[in-house]
């Protein structure tokens, strides 16, 4: 079913189930997959329905200037998804499901408006410049560069960081990564040719911990084995710390990086079947049967 969503009117499609809902959720975008019809999310579509869960899945705002969608826009549009989803499904326990930077945006959209459930894949338990500084330094490791390396590397972003804070000058910034434009690795390290203004990239700085700390609904996190993009027992601590009130269910999936997918390949066909069933099976322990519902109206 085509709809859209929100006030940007967000080109979306509804997957329904053939009979009555007993659960349905909206879907969060990863910071570079943002159509809905990215495999990640096509995929709830086709697996959840047969289970009596809906899915909407939208497209994620334009950027504007080449920034990214700020935290809080996401979660605005993830507001008004809930609102369609819900006046779709009728009275049945709603929630969300993140990918990557769309696990925060949906951890702040719980906190704004709250839902039944979230399902939080990859998440991050420091704030992005953290996660980028972690995830760049895997990069190198992974290409095989050395110690040497990583240092420039943490320097570079520290000072790209310190100029998007307001803190070193822009002639200064420009001049460290002019200095490195020579370096094998720099494309691994997700920094611009060309400084940006100061304050562009306007989540550098967000705390995931108090967000958590405010969750009160189950939890289901799902990462990777081998994840290069986030820190992940840094991001357990955070959540282990945070999350008094939150039922939390933490999964560690075999053969899977940051995708919920066998051997980081991104397609349907290598979507992890331990993610598959560890997914269906905490969705039915937290949804009722559907011969308890109504049918929606």
């Amino acid at each position: 079913m085509e709809t859209s969503v929100g006030e940007q009117r967000l080109p979306a499609i509804l997957n329904l189930p053939a009979g009555p809902p007993r659960g349905a959720l909206a879907v969060l975008h990863g910071s570079h997959h943002d159509t809905r019809r990215y495999f990640l999310y096509e995929h709830l579509g086709r697996l959840l329905p047969p289970a009596g869960i809906a899915v909407l899945r939208y497209d994620r705002r334009p950027r504007v200037n080449a920034r990214d969608v700020p935290l809080t826009d996401q979660a605005d549009d993830a507001a008004a998804a809930l609102d369609v989803l819900r006046g779709q499904v009728g009275d049945v326990p709603v929630g969300l499901w993140g990918f990557s930077q769309g696990a925060w945006a949906a951890a702040l959209t719980a906190i704004r408006h709250p839902v039944d459930f979230l399902v939080l894949v990859g998440c991050s338990g420091v704030s992005p410049a953290r996660q980028m500084r972690y995830g760049t330094a895997e990069q190198l490791r992974r290409h095989g560069y050395g110690d040497a390396d990583l240092a420039e590397l943490d320097r570079l972003r520290g000072v790209a960081e310190a100029y998007l804070r307001g803190q070193l000058s822009r002639s200064v910034a420009q001049a460290e990564l002019d200095a490195a434009v020579e370096r094998p690795w720099l494309p691994l390290a997700f920094l611009p040719r060309e400084v940006a203004e100061p304050g562009a990239w306007v989540d550098m700085d967000f705390d995931p911990e108090p967000v958590f700390a405010a969750l009160s609904c189950p939890v289901l996190l799902c990462y990777g084995e081998t994840d290069a993009w986030t820190p992940i027992e840094e991001s357990l601590t955070v959540w282990h710390r945070a999350a008094r009130v939150a039922e939390l269910t933490i999964v560690r999936l075999a053969g899977c990086d940051h995708a919920p997918t066998v051997n980081d390949v991104e397609d349907l066909a290598a979507i992890s079947p331990h993610y598959e069933h560890v997914l269906l099976s905490w969705l039915d322990r937290h949804l009722p049967a559907v011969s308890r519902l109504p049918r929606a109206v």
